[in-house]
């Protein structure tokens, strides 16, 4: 049956409550399935996803965009659909919102198929059982936490200790290296970051070869909470339809943990530990396994990971563990010392460091390097009340070796060149194994700390030191 404008109105309801982002509506005869999007307003602006079904006539929905204006008896639209995303060749060079739309002044999409976010996750026959190593280019990552091709790795870290800033990097250096596609999801991030980035990579040369979808801290909770599987929609059409890897980075995983916690507390559901959702290991579930190593691609992701109060024993946290291969994490006291990256040796982790996989010599060489840095940390409170005269020879050489290691591992980024003023460094695996290996025989003791500071291969400090001797000769 359709009314006088040719609508069907078996798909017409009206608003019969508005609390903030919660809308309920009533249908007089098909209510509309769960994820079913509903449209309201004069112009059909105010879009609604439905959560529930309360009774026989009733849904509840939570609103994905601001809902100023919408009052009770105001018409509601049935789309039939759930809420879809653009995939294909040209979404590439482009920013999104939630909903597929470009925001980056350019112009609209064309030749774009449309599919639904939400999708399941690729069956147990299609996922590939081999194991391969997914090289970043930065020391300290590839030397003590590998990455997995296909596998999921999380930047843990309190605010300002540099995870969105080894994100960038990583692109940088993904889309050189990997010739792959790359796709940013901000969840919840400040619009000042996303257009900054969008700035970064388009003069970096990268931005052909990469997507953005954004969903700013300013949005309502319904919108940051689909942002991650509108994304991932897109990274999946370039992994199973043009069999390529991608490269999915979001940033930040604790805002959709957040903005599912804002979506249930607004749905009436009684809060669990610490506040959190009831339902938090099924929500970060149902988008953690959808990113897998299949047949015909692969989706790596790295995530960062927002620790609230740097406890790490928090849900939030605890959960995201349980689903990655790999987890690094970012050290206050590190970026309190200047060195960057600000990854903490001792408490990162990666389910690939065993012998079966990175090699005999690598396994040997991060578990020496580990061992050294555990020493460190032990003498350095005999250090401070005692002084370096009072160790032992052999706890003497333990702490050179140790803070040149720390130094060692630091690294300029291409990412940050124009406020660091170093020239960004991208370094092989192998170089970095064989700097590290000298540095454990004490081939480079007599090396000031400074010389191995923000360099890249072991053989940029011989070159420092003679530059700097150069420097001081006399005219």
């Amino acid at each position: 049956m359709a009314d006088q404008n040719g609508i069907d109105t078996m798909d017409l309801g009206k608003v019969v409550a508005v609390r903030g982002s919660v809308v309920d509506v009533e249908f007089d005869r098909q209510l509309p399935p769960v994820y079913t999007l509903l449209q309201a307003g004069t112009t059909n602006e105010i879009l609604i996803e439905v959560q529930s079904q309360l009774d026989a006539n009733r849904v509840r929905g939570i609103a994905l965009t601001p809902t100023p204006g919408l009052a009770r008896g105001a018409t509601v639209k049935s789309t039939k659909a759930p809420l879809q995303a653009p995939v294909g060749s040209s979404v590439l060079g482009r920013m999104f919102d939630v909903f597929g739309h470009p925001i980056d002044r350019l112009p609209a999409l064309s030749g774009v198929e449309w599919r639904s976010i939400h999708q399941l996750p690729p069956p147990l026959n299609r996922r590939s059982t081999k194991t391969e190593l997914f090289e970043t280019g930065i020391k300290v990552i590839d030397v003590l936490v590998p990455l997995e091709r296909g596998g999921k790795a999380g930047l843990f870290g309190g605010a300002g200790v540099g995870k969105t800033v080894l994100l960038t990097e990583m692109i940088h250096n993904m889309v050189g290296r990997h010739q792959g596609i790359s796709i940013f999801c901000g969840i919840g991030e400040r619009c000042r970051e996303g257009e900054e980035l969008y700035r970064d990579m388009s003069e970096a040369g990268v931005l052909p070869n990469m997507a953005m979808i954004l969903g700013q801290m300013n949005e309502p909770p319904g919108n940051r909470y689909r942002v991650g599987h509108t994304a991932l929609t897109m990274a999946e059409y370039f992994r199973d339809d043009q069999h390529r890897d991608v490269l999915l980075l979001i940033d930040n995983i604790f805002r959709f943990i957040q903005a599912g916690m804002e979506v249930s507390g607004l749905m009436g559901q009684m809060p669990s530990r610490l506040g959190y959702q009831p339902t938090l290991g099924t929500e970060l579930s149902r988008l953690q396994e959808r990113i897998a190593n299949t047949d015909t691609g692969a989706i790596t992701s790295i995530q960062a990971v927002y620790v609230p109060a740097d406890d790490l024993t928090d849900p939030a946290a605890v959960h995201t563990f349980s689903h990655l291969s790999a987890s690094i994490v970012l050290s206050r006291k590190q970026a309190s010392a200047g060195l960057y990256p600000a990854v903490d040796p001792l408490r990162s982790s990666s389910k690939m460091l065993t012998p079966g996989i990175v090699g005999e010599r690598h396994y040997q060489l991060a578990q020496e390097i580990r061992h050294t840095l555990a020493q460190y940390e032990e003498l350095e409170d005999i250090i401070a009340m005692l002084g370096l005269e009072q160790l032992s020879p052999e706890d003497r050489n333990v702490v050179v070796r140790a803070r040149q290691l720390q130094r060692f591992l630091t690294q300029p980024f291409c990412t940050t060149e124009s406020f660091s003023g170093m020239v960004g460094k991208v370094v092989s695996l192998s170089d970095a194994l064989d700097g590290c290996e000298r540095i454990l025989r004490d081939e480079v003791k007599d090396y000031p700390e400074s010389a191995l500071y923000m360099i890249g291969r072991i053989d940029d400090a011989t070159e420092k030191i003679a530059a700097s001797k150069t420097s001081r000769l006399p005219s």
